[in-house]
């Protein structure tokens, strides 16, 4: 009996293993999208991953047939939503803006975008694993996009003839 339990919590770690070998990066660009960490210094995205394969190992046996890449990925999306969209509004406490790449746009935009972008997630599956109507999924979705694709501009530079000719 310990034997064979043994035996099974073996193969359950070599599986798991296998499986963030092959997720693990990708997964982890996911986490550095959502926290818009630079992706060389990412403190946020690695404790989040952490956190996600964490819930993912426990839940290993249930999985039954599961994606294991779709459960990690919800619970890294969940995790990001309670703990940063939720409890700080963006920024954790004493820590500068982001500066990556997604760093201009609002948490849920962030989340919105990359599950829909760079995670192919239907927008029907996004609106249930957030809890909002599928309308407000396309609607930040298509903001998020339009802010990344048309930035504000900054303010317009001074004239310098202008100074010169009121003198």
């Amino acid at each position: 009996m310990r034997e064979r339990r043994s035996v099974q919590e073996a193969r359950r770690a070599r599986e798991f293993e296998a499986f963030v070998a092959g997720a693990g990066g990708r997964l982890l660009q996911t986490a550095t999208l959502l926290t818009a960490e630079a992706p060389e210094d990412n403190p946020r995205a690695r404790r989040l991953l952490t956190r996600a394969l964490a819930h993912t190992y426990a839940c290993w046996d249930r999985l039954r047939g599961e994606d294991p890449y779709n459960h990690a990925r919800e619970c890294l999306a969940v995790r990001f939503a309670r703990g940063t969209w939720h409890r700080y509004g963006g920024l954790p406490f004493g820590r500068a803006r982001p500066a990556g790449p997604l760093a201009a746009l609002s948490p849920q935009h962030r989340l919105v975008l990359v599950l829909r972008l760079y995670e192919g997630v239907a927008e029907e599956q996004v609106a249930a694993l957030l809890g909002l109507p599928g309308e407000r999924i396309h609607l930040i979705c298509d903001r998020a996009t339009t802010a990344l694709l048309h930035p504000p501009r900054g303010p317009a530079p001074a004239r310098v003839g202008a100074k010169a000719a009121a003198s």
